[in-house]
């Protein structure tokens, strides 16, 4: 008889929880619709990268709600979205559901998982864009109770590199063959310069060029120019070309190669560039195989060695972390684990402007005049650099 009474006792308790609770919800829809309760917004957003591996980046997010009310939404039916874009390219999303959001303003916190095979996509994206990119982050608060979704300006963050505009140069470099019974040097390159090609979502090309002035009196062959492209000692292009070159002697000749990186390979060169701080040392590396009088040198191309150093701020919160100081998102990065284990799966809310403890989730993402006089056949003679 005793059970029998708190049965029913517990679940008319029961009953006026859930009754409360639906009230509830029915309040703040209809306050909403009336105009007396505020929409809740998205206040900020916070990235940072996290973890790299080879098949994935993770980035750590921290989103700013703000909940005008002066009570908390804490029904478990607000959900939190966001997606990562750079030029359009959808980098990554996330989606976190069952959210507590307390009066004013509450972080949710939380990690996803970027694939790096969405690099080489976006990089063809950033070249044909004249090496620009815009990132911008998407988010968006739903609300079940109040039947209505909310969407955050969007954060936006430029990002611009200049790789090949420096290989653009008038400088006179020589070309050594560095061989026994030849003097040097063979050959002198005055101009150099470089410019995109047609990028595609396998390679992108670089269209280069070559003033070649022949120091010798008899026609030099240029057989074979080779190059080599790291990116942070990742090689992301090789090749050679296959057109042959004649330089008539004491003459001037314009030669055009066209070197390529392999996109294939720029999901490698993107963990060592954020293992990096986001800065990449470029370098494209030349050789020649030169005849000259029935001679054939591979010659190494050491002068034309072009290096670059190229830095990106994709989320533009680097100075910030460089100076040591800490932002939201590297308190979410440092602290997950100790948030996991302190939070149950019932979110604890917060008032004012205090942050909203929730369990931190992973979600995958689908989807470079002087002159001497020759004195022989012109294979050992030095010609003059001012008569190029």
């Amino acid at each position: 008889m005793l059970g029998t009474v708190k049965s029913v006792l517990l679940g008319s308790k029961l009953k006026i929880l859930f009754t409360l609770a639906l009230s509830l919800g029915v309040v703040l829809a209809g306050g909403y619709s009336a105009g007396l309760l505020g929409a809740p917004s998205v206040a900020g957003v916070q990235n940072q990268f996290g973890n790299v591996t080879d098949e994935t980046t993770e980035i750590h997010s921290n989103l700013v709600v703000n909940n005008p009310n002066p009570v908390g939404i804490s029904l478990g039916d607000v959900t939190v979205s966001y997606d990562v874009l750079m030029n359009d390219v959808e980098m990554a999303n996330g989606t976190k559901e069952s959210v507590s959001i307390g009066s004013g303003n509450s972080t949710v916190a939380f990690t996803t998982e970027m694939r790096n095979d969405r690099i080489p996509t976006w990089w063809a994206s950033h070249v044909r864009n004249g090496e620009h990119t815009t990132v911008r982050v998407d988010a968006e608060v739903t609300s079940g109770t109040l039947g209505r979704s909310f969407e955050a300006p969007p954060v936006e963050e430029q990002v611009s590199t200049d790789l090949i505009s420096n290989f653009n140069s008038t400088e006179t470099r020589e070309v050594n063959a560095d061989q026994p019974f030849v003097s040097d040097p063979v050959a002198y390159v005055n101009e150099t310069s470089a410019q995109w090609g047609e990028v595609t979502d396998a390679e992108t090309p670089i269209d280069t060029k070559f003033v070649v002035y022949n120091a010798k009196s008899m026609p030099m062959v240029i057989s074979e120019i080779g190059y080599e492209i790291t990116m942070n000692d990742v090689r992301v292009g090789n090749g050679t070309t296959d057109r042959e070159h004649v330089i008539e002697g004491h003459s001037t000749e314009t030669i055009r190669t066209e070197t390529v990186i392999q996109n294939q390979q720029l999901d490698e060169w993107w963990v060592s560039h954020l293992e990096n701080d986001q800065v990449t040392q470029l370098q494209i590396d030349f050789y020649a195989k030169i005849e000259v009088g029935g001679e054939t040198f591979r010659v190494p191309l050491d002068d034309l060695t072009y290096e670059e150093t190229v830095e990106t701020d994709i989320f533009g919160n680097k100075a910030q972390s460089d100076a040591g100081g800490s932002d939201a998102s590297e308190t979410t990065a440092d602290e997950d684990d100790e948030s996991e284990d302190q939070t149950t799966d019932e979110e604890a809310t917060t008032s004012g402007d205090e942050t909203a403890t929730t369990p931190d989730e992973t979600i995958t993402t689908d989807d470079s005049g002087g002159s001497t006089t020759t004195t022989d056949d012109g294979l050992l003679a030095l010609d003059a650099p001012g008569g190029r």
